[in-house]
């Protein structure tokens, strides 16, 4: 499948979406470094999806 993860605003509203990666791990990765870049502009949370399926979030992004 595809992982990929949608981006909230601090009202649970979704504002995007990142790119997809092919294993679970690699989009884990990702968030870990680009979640400081995600907040500054604005994304208060995050939700992990395979594909369709929402696998788990919300995830804040606050300290």
């Amino acid at each position: 499948m595809s992982w990929s993860w949608t981006y909230e605003d601090a009202d649970c509203q979704t504002v995007g979406r990142s790119e997809t990666f092919d294993a679970r791990g690699e989009a884990e990765s990702w968030i870990g470094e680009a979640y400081p870049d995600l907040a500054d502009e604005g994304v208060a949370q995050v939700r992990l999806f395979d594909g369709d399926t929402e696998v788990y979030g919300p995830m804040s992004l606050s300290a």
